[in-house]
C-alpha cells in the first residue's frame, strides 16, 4: 500500500524510519527524506501554482532545515505535521520576500501553533551549516546566505554582489540542490572523511574546490 494512501498511513509509515534515522540510522534517514521531498513537493505546489520556478528550491530549503532542526524534533508530534511546519515558515519567508501580503495572511491562518519550530540558534545547528557551506563554491554559498539568511531578495543580492538576478537564481538554486543531497547522503566520493550526524557528508574532492 503506498505511503501517501492518506495522512494517518504516510505518517505510520514515516515515524519508524524518521525514529531510526535520529538513532543514527542512515538508510532510514534517506528514505524519509525521500518520503518527505515528495509529500512537502505536492503540498509546496499547491500554494505556489503562481510561482512554480520556486517550489523545487523551497522543497530543497526545507529538506535543508529539516536536518539542522532535527535535534528539535518531539518524539510525540507527528513527523509530517512538523515538517509541513517548518516548510511553512519557509513559505511564510517566501511570500515576504515577493511582498504577497495576501497570500502571507492565507498561509498563516492554516499553521497549527503547538507544531511551529524557531530556527535554531544554537552552535550545533551553526557548526552543521558551516560544514555543509564548505562544499560551495563561493558563488552559491553567498547567493543562499544573502537571499536565505539574511532575507534579500534576488534583485537586492544582485545590487550587492553586482551579478546578475539569473545567476543568482541559478546559484541558490545549485546550492541549494547539493546541500540537500549532501544531507540525503547523496555526495560524490565512495567514502565520505567527515561524518557529522545521519547525512553529513564532506568528501575530500568537495572540500579542496
Amino acid at each position: 500500500m503506498p505511503v501517501d494512501d492518506s495522512p494517518g498511513d504516510f505518517e505510520s509509515a514515516l515515524k519508524p524510519l524518521w525514529l531510526r534515522a535520529q538513532s543514527g540510522d542512515d538508510a532510514a534517514y534517506r528514505q524519509a527524506l525521500g518520503q518527505l521531498a515528495s509529500r512537502l513537493r505536492a503540498y509546496l505546489k499547491r500554494r505556489l501554482s503562481g510561482l512554480p520556478d520556486e517550489v523545487e528550491d523551497l522543497v530543497q530549503e526545507t529538506l535543508l532545515a529539516l536536518h539542522l532542526q532535527r535535534g528539535t524534533y518531539d518524539p510525540t508530534l507527528p513527523v509530517s505535521a512538523w515538517a509541513v511546519a517548518i516548510a511553512r515558515h519557509k513559505l511564510v519567508d517566501l511570500w515576504r520576500r515577493h511582498g504577497r501580503r495576501d497570500s502571507l495572511h492565507d498561509t498563516l491562518d492554516d499553521v497549527d501553533e503547538q507544531l511551529l519550530v524557531a530556527e535554531p540558534d544554537d552552535g550545533g545547528a551553526r557548526r552543521d551549516l558551516e560544514t555543509l557551506f564548505q562544499v560551495l563554491p563561493q558563488a552559491q554559498r553567498q547567493a543562499i546566505e544573502l537571499t536565505k539568511l539574511e532575507g534579500l531578495s534576488v534583485a537586492e543580492a544582485a545590487a550587492r554582489t553586482g551579478a546578475s538576478e539569473s545567476a543568482i537564481k541559478v546559484q541558490v538554486h545549485r546550492g541549494l540542490k547539493r546541500l540537500a543531497a549532501l544531507v540525503r547522503g547523496e555526495g560524490p566520493g565512495s567514502k565520505p572523511e567527515h561524518q557529522d550526524g545521519p547525512g553529513i557528508q564532506q568528501p575530500a574532492q568537495e572540500r579542496s574546490r
